[in-house]
């Protein structure tokens, strides 16, 4: 089975990097080059809580710790979340770390 690559957008950096769609977001960002803020990496302390402006994800967990209103306003926990199409994501606390 192959895996698809989409790829994401991170603003207000303006960069963009491929994310294979079996790999979280989190870990795709951070193989890039990024940080982010981060902790439990599980989907319950939302620190890593950013907003999906444009795009897909499907999440590893069934219920991540987001309201059902977070998640209609377009918010998103990276550390669980798995990229379904091309996405601009909002991460304004976001640095690059590697420069290739």
């Amino acid at each position: 089975m192959s895996t698809a690559t989409h790829t994401v957008t991170l603003l207000p950096l303006n960069a963009s990097f491929a994310a294979p769609d079996d790999t979280t977001l989190l870990q795709t960002l951070e193989a890039a080059g990024f940080d982010a803020p981060s902790s439990c990496r599980n989907g319950t302390c939302r620190t890593c809580i950013c907003r999906l402006q444009q795009g897909t994800v499907a999440y590893t967990i069934e219920w991540p710790g987001l309201s059902f209103d977070e998640k209609r306003e377009g918010y998103i926990l990276p550390c669980v979340a798995l990229a379904r199409s091309d996405l601009v994501i909002i991460l304004p606390l976001a640095r690059q770390v590697r420069f290739d």
